[in-house]
């Protein structure tokens, strides 16, 4: 009795001591992937956290095998054991292996990487990783954001950082009473006199309705991709005082109230 436990607790000492070294180890082995692939410059750091976790996840996996090894488990029953379990598990967890399977697809087909700024159906920001169940994204004042995979995976992914170039559309109104043909002129000399609008597609502005209190001219430009915003607050401000300088009006909304009297007003009784 004395000899068995003594095993027994050999065994269990034994466990624990691999369960601490096989987890200490499973972080090391992490970092260094991850140190490895950070001196590999052609490697995607979309990649880099999804290679360093599955490298710890599989030590991790070799580790419990070890552990019920020393409790006399056959390996061929704890592949058994595993396969069952994985079973089980999966039919349990659904929606989380749907998140891994989305992860794999981000990864394949890349509809957005590491540092890129994407929309997804309200979920915005600048991407700071790609987990293995979720993506991780830094919206524009600082608000951590944490989105399953499988959530981006079924939406539609607005990319604004893929293409080099944006175009700018920008309504200015003038009244009905101004020069339209010199309100366009104006506001094309403004956009061909901004350094940052490229040159091709040519930037124009247009007639694009004929609103209730104003006709809408429309500036048209294209930008690169990092002057976007920029250019768009410049020419924002820029269009009222060029437009105004120039002696044109940008009315606010208005209605006209027409009051007619009548010869023979009605009778109440």
């Amino acid at each position: 009795m004395a000899v068995a436990l003594t095993g027994y607790l050999l065994n269990f000492s034994s466990a624990v001591a691999i369960l601490i070294v096989g987890w200490w180890t499973a972080g090391w082995v992490r970092r260094g992937i991850a140190a490895t692939l950070d001196r590999i410059p052609s490697m995607d750091a979309t990649l880099k956290p999804i290679i360093a976790n599955t490298g710890r996840y599989g030590v991790l996996i070799l580790v419990v095998i070890a552990v019920l090894a020393r409790f006399g488990v056959q390996t061929a029953s704890v592949i058994t054991v595993l396969g069952a379990a994985t079973l089980a598990i999966g039919l349990a967890l659904q929606g989380t292996l749907s998140n891994i399977a989305a992860g794999f697809m981000l990864l394949l087909l890349r509809p957005f990487r590491v540092g890129e700024y994407i929309d997804s159906e309200g979920i915005a920001g600048t991407v700071s990783e790609v987990g293995l169940f979720t993506t991780q994204l830094e919206t524009f004042d600082g608000v951590f954001v944490s989105s399953p995979n499988s959530k981006l995976w079924n939406s539609t992914i607005l990319n604004y950082s893929r293409l080099p170039n944006r175009r700018i559309d920008l309504a200015v109104g003038v009244s009905y009473t101004d020069d339209i043909e010199k309100g366009l002129s104006v506001l094309l000399d403004l956009l061909k006199g901004d350094s940052r609008v490229l040159a091709e597609p040519v930037p124009a502005v247009m007639v694009m309705a004929l609103g209730e209190s104003a006709v809408s001219l429309n500036m048209r430009c294209w930008v690169g991709r990092g002057d976007y915003w920029a250019v768009r607050f410049d020419i924002t401000q820029g269009a009222k005082v060029a437009l105004e300088t120039a002696g044109l009006t940008i009315p606010f909304p208005q209605h006209d109230v027409h009051l007619h009297r009548l010869d023979d007003p009605p009778e109440y009784p």
